[in-house]
């Protein structure tokens, strides 16, 4: 990998900027089946397998393929599907408003240090562009969605991770190198994204990733990390004040 200056930090948004899987897609999903009157319930285990398939749209498609072979078989199953992704959408973002999913120790505290230090900022995911929104006004700052050069989101590449698409086209509208920007995940499909693209990845897993396979990460904890706070490191690099800074950062992109 070419030594360059770090210039732009990545990020990934589900599970990465906020706990936002278990408590906040998940709980938007039944609510959405509920409203369409269907008996379909979607518990922690069960979402926490249905989290290998990237995407929600394809999250449903695989579940019914799968659990609800009788749905599968009738017709215009992807306008039904179309339907109630976008009905998830509407409640996620009702759940959002109301503050519920705060942003993760350390990521406000390291987005702030990194636009003071003038790194630019970009987000490669395979949410939607209106939950990022969403997530980002009512978990930062009404303005935090400007702070984001680039917001490469849900459906504008064909491929979602682990696909490595997502993040060369945010590469591609940086118009930067990977060698010169260092990515954020919290799984494994999201790194093997990442690395796929040449990019360099800080992991901060969470409990449904704890145990996934991380090879290739610069560092891997169970969070950024706060003054007080430190962050637990599970394999890689350490912060070299217990917290991530922008230091290690350019540090660990070398």
């Amino acid at each position: 990998r070419q030594t360059m200056a770090l210039r732009a930090l990545i990020f990934d948004v589900d599970g990465t900027l906020a706990d936002t899987e278990r408590d906040g897609h998940r709980v938007a999903f039944n609510a959405a089946f509920a409203a369409a009157g269907l008996d379909w319930h979607w518990d922690v285990a069960t979402y926490g397998r249905l989290l290998a398939v990237t995407g929600g749209k394809e999250r449903l498609r695989h579940y019914v393929a799968t659990e609800r072979p009788r749905e599968a078989a009738r017709p215009g199953l992807d306008d039904r599907i179309v339907a109630l992704h976008a009905e998830k959408t509407r409640r996620y973002g009702d759940l959002v408003a109301t503050g519920a999913l705060p942003m993760r120790p350390g990521v406000a505290r390291l987005l702030a240090e990194a636009r003071a230090a003038g790194l630019r900022l970009a987000i490669a995911t395979t949410t939607t562009a209106a939950n990022v929104t969403a997530l980002l006004r009512h978990g930062l700052s009404e303005d935090a969605p400007g702070w984001f050069e680039v917001i490469a989101a849900g459906d504008v590449v064909p491929c979602k991770k682990p696909a490595p698409d997502v993040y060369l086209h945010a590469l591609e509208r940086l118009g930067l190198a990977a060698a010169e920007c260092l990515a954020f995940e919290d799984s494994e499909n999201g790194i093997r994204a990442s690395r796929g693209a040449g990019i360099a990845t800080v992991v901060t897993l969470n409990d449904y990733t704890r145990g996934q396979d991380f090879a290739g990460a610069v560092s891997v904890l169970d969070s950024l990390g706060e003054p007080g706070m430190p962050a637990r490191v599970v394999a890689g690099a350490a912060p070299r004040l217990g917290y991530v800074t922008v230091d290690d950062l350019r540090q660990w992109s070398r």
